[in-house]
């Protein structure tokens, strides 16, 4: 496997827009960072630590040339309060068991990559990606509005915490209000001029310095300098793996992962003419967590809006993100001490500002006017994650959309077709397309595999249609155009529905059978020689020629 495969073909005329792309992503990077790790209940540097992290790794296995990797205030929301409660007795714990987690998620997305797994990132609907990001926003806001506002609200779920928080108005400090909803009116306001425009470093910038003149008595909260020292390796390793609360937390962060890195990469690819290598990107992220883990950090993500820097800002390379990371790494090393003035009002401007972001209204009213279940599901997610314990939510918001997605393939659309005038196309019929009807004849077609799920769903609709046909009924052409496989039950149900109508005295035809796999498995399942080759048609209107 090449290592650094998204450098491969780097041009010398690249090199400025990656510096400029890279001066760029530093200027969000660093209050997103720094406020994504106080999501995380880590200290501000382990942010920073998580964005160096997530950039080796991604830059030397991942594909995509633009992608940036690091700390993620979707993914951090998730696992913050789990672990917390698991480390409550021995919060000095805590620290290790973010790291531990990183290099499970890290696990399981470099196995993802290498056994070529791109697919898996579709087992999300796009209504339920929505409810969830959704709930985890509503998480992100509720969470730092008592650090916006300068007040201290007592541990709990989200409910209480939101009560606590309005019940606690009356107390919010003057200064810190000022300073954290001026930032967040600035980061607002920059993202109106422009995507270019490093609203958060602005606001955070502004806020340090209107810091002493609003804070004279030094009673707003601040940051703190960064330690100028390497992550402690040994964190990670410091006690054996805890395994109760992985099991949950690291399946399911890293689907979120795979989700949002597929999001990343279709928006942003590095060639539009040619998709990147999903698998690869899934195997550059795993390896960002497993840098991070043995760094003492947490888990790592593509971020969208990083992501868009670079590429808003013309860069052309990976190099981009590296000179970013290189320029944190500095910041590590000698300018800890700036952070020391940041208020952290301010930074909890910039984590509710990613928060908001991370809704999509725009999505929402096309499901909603869509119809159907799809908004339904769009607010079961947002529930789930909003009432329950958030990594309990997230969980059950997956299996919500797996199960929608069963539920679809076991209730496939059955239609009746009918031959449009004038022309030998059977269509279903529409509500300005009636057709016409071949007497004696049925013309049925299913629009989905037919296998274990559905099979015996698809035998009831076509008796059904039967059924209400006018008799007699001579023909059954079974149009299986929209038939990509059937499996060994379905096949085995076909069968005895052949029987049924042939002893019946209804003759029945397949036509359609486009799909090679489809051939293969009702080949192998018997059910082609039931139906006889002389019942095997190219197209509906050749066997009702035929047979009708």
């Amino acid at each position: 496997m090449t290592l650094f495969a998204s450098l491969r073909g780097f041009r010398r005329p690249w090199l400025a827009r990656d510096a400029v792309a890279g001066v760029m992503l530093l200027a969000i990077a660093i209050p997103g960072q720094v406020a994504t790790a106080g999501l995380a209940g880590l200290p501000p540097q382990a942010g920073l630590f998580a964005f160096v992290a997530g950039t080796l790794g991604f830059a030397a296995l991942g594909a995509n040339r633009l992608m940036s990797v690091g700390a993620d205030s979707t993914t951090a929301p998730i696992f913050a309060g789990a672990l917390a409660a698991f480390a409550a007795a021995d919060p000095a714990h805590y620290p290790a068991m973010t790291a531990q987690l990183a290099l499970a998620v890290g696990v399981l997305l470099a196995a993802a990559g290498l056994a070529r797994g791109g697919w898996v990132a579709d087992l999300l609907s796009a209504p339920v990606t929505a409810g969830f990001l959704a709930g985890i926003a509503v998480h992100i806001v509720v969470g730092q509005l008592p650090a916006l506002l300068g007040l201290t609200i007592a541990p709990g779920y989200l409910l209480e915490r939101l009560g606590a928080a309005v019940a606690a108005l009356p107390r919010a400090s003057p200064p810190a209000a000022c300073l954290g909803l001026g930032a967040f009116a600035l980061i607002l306001l920059a993202a109106r001029v422009g995507p270019h425009v490093p609203g958060p470093l602005i606001a955070v910038i502004a806020a340090a310095l209107a810091l002493p003149w609003l804070d004279p008595a030094g009673t707003v909260a601040r940051l703190g300098a960064l330690p100028a020292t390497l992550p402690d390796i040994a964190a990670a390793f410091s006690t054996p793996m805890e395994l109760r609360p992985m099991l949950l937390l690291a399946p399911t962060i890293a689907l979120v992962c795979m989700m949002q890195t597929a999001v990343v990469a279709g928006r942003f690819p590095s060639d539009a003419a040619q998709p990147d290598d999903l698998s690869r990107d899934f195997l550059g992220v795993g390896a960002g967590c497993l840098l991070a883990g043995m760094a003492g950090g947490f888990v790592v993500n593509a971020s969208p809006p990083s992501t868009a820097v670079v590429a808003g800002a013309g860069g052309r390379s990976q190099l981009a993100c590296l000179f970013a990371a290189g320029l944190v790494a500095l910041l590590l090393a000698f300018g800890g001490g700036l952070m020391a003035h940041v208020p952290v009002p301010a930074v909890a401007a910039v984590l509710i500002t990613i928060g908001v972001r991370l809704v999509n209204p725009a999505q929402m009213r096309r499901i909603a006017r869509e119809g159907g279940v799809e908004f339904g599901l769009v607010v079961a997610a947002c529930l789930l994650v909003v009432l329950l314990p958030i990594e309990l939510g997230m969980a059950l918001a997956i299996l919500l959309s797996m199960l929608h997605s069963i539920y679809t393939l076991a209730r496939p659309v059955c239609s009746e077709l009918v031959r449009l005038p004038g022309t030998t196309v059977w269509w279903p019929p529409g509500p300005h397309e009636h057709g016409e009807r071949e007497p004696g004849i049925v013309v049925f077609a299913p629009a989905a595999p037919i296998n274990f799920t559905n099979a015996g769903y698809v035998r009831a609709r076509l008796l059904a249609i039967l059924a209400a046909a006018p008799p007699p009924v001579r023909l059954v052409v079974i149009e299986a155009s929209g038939v990509a496989v059937i499996d060994y039950t379905g096949g085995q149900i076909l069968q005895r529905l052949v029987v049924q109508l042939r002893a019946q005295g209804i003759d029945v035809a397949m036509a359609r059978m486009g799909a090679e796999r489809a051939r293969r498995t009702a080949a192998r399942s018997g059910l082609l020689a039931k139906i006889g080759p002389d019942h095997l048609f190219h197209s509906v209107e050749e066997a009702v020629r035929r047979l009708g």
